[in-house]
């Protein structure tokens, strides 16, 4: 049978959402973003092994409240995080990485990416479709074109690879990608797309952690 290891870099300040903590340990209606990532991974069923990277005063805490998965810490840039969890990770078929910040995704994304790697895709992301115009503008402000978004996606995660192919992608990257997806792309790498999940929006500032509190209050109140 087919195996999926699933890597959540979780080491990253989250400065922009101004809570004077690393972004993935804020509370969210009491339990840590970090907590609603990993319950949602383990939810979906189809993942054998996690692997977190965090900072690395947190690591004891972290190996005590999740005495189920491997912890490591995680690096300044995304990219080190990533790369010291993949590490650390047994050997699979496939590897997903999932951000912490995107931790009402629900388990059946987490499926659907899966069965599209098991399907032969050697890089497969969820994305939803933009629906704001988009305008490109120069360095004043001004608009210089409207852009055709009819083949736009917004990106979301769990992205998912080949083990093989992201392995290989980082031990020769010589640079910090943002996007796994970007770099097994700039690997030359199809990377192909599902269909996303507006839940699996990333939380990043005070009005993206309002709306999710409000998603999961709503939620309880059904």
């Amino acid at each position: 049978m087919a195996s999926t290891v699933a890597l959540i870099p979780a080491a990253g300040r989250g400065e922009r959402l101004g809570a004077g903590l690393p972004k993935a340990f804020v509370d969210l209606a009491g339990h840590s973003m970090l907590h609603r990532a990993v319950r949602g991974v383990q939810a979906s069923g189809v993942v054998e092994h996690v692997v977190l990277s965090v900072p690395t005063g947190l690591v004891d805490q972290v190996r005590t409240d999740f005495p189920e998965v491997t912890v490591v810490a995680g690096g300044a840039q995304r990219g080190d995080s990533v790369r010291a969890a993949l590490a650390a990770a047994p050997a699979a078929d496939v590897v997903l990485v999932h951000d912490a910040a995107r931790c009402l995704t629900p388990p059946t994304l987490f499926v659907s990416v899966v069965e599209a790697v098991l399907a032969g895709a050697h890089a497969v992301v969820p994305g939803t479709p933009v629906t704001d115009t988009i305008k490109s503008v120069d360095p004043a402000g001004v608009v210089t074109g409207t852009v055709d978004r009819t083949s736009l996606r917004a990106v979301q995660t769990p992205q998912g690879f080949d083990f093989d192919v992201l392995t290989s992608a980082y031990a020769s990257a010589d640079a910090d990608f943002t996007d796994d997806a970007g770099l097994v792309e700039s690997h030359g790498v199809a990377v192909h797309t599902i269909a996303g999940d507006p839940l699996a929006f990333k939380i990043t500032t005070p009005w993206d952690l309002r709306l999710a509190s409000w998603l999961l209050a709503d939620e309880a109140r059904k």
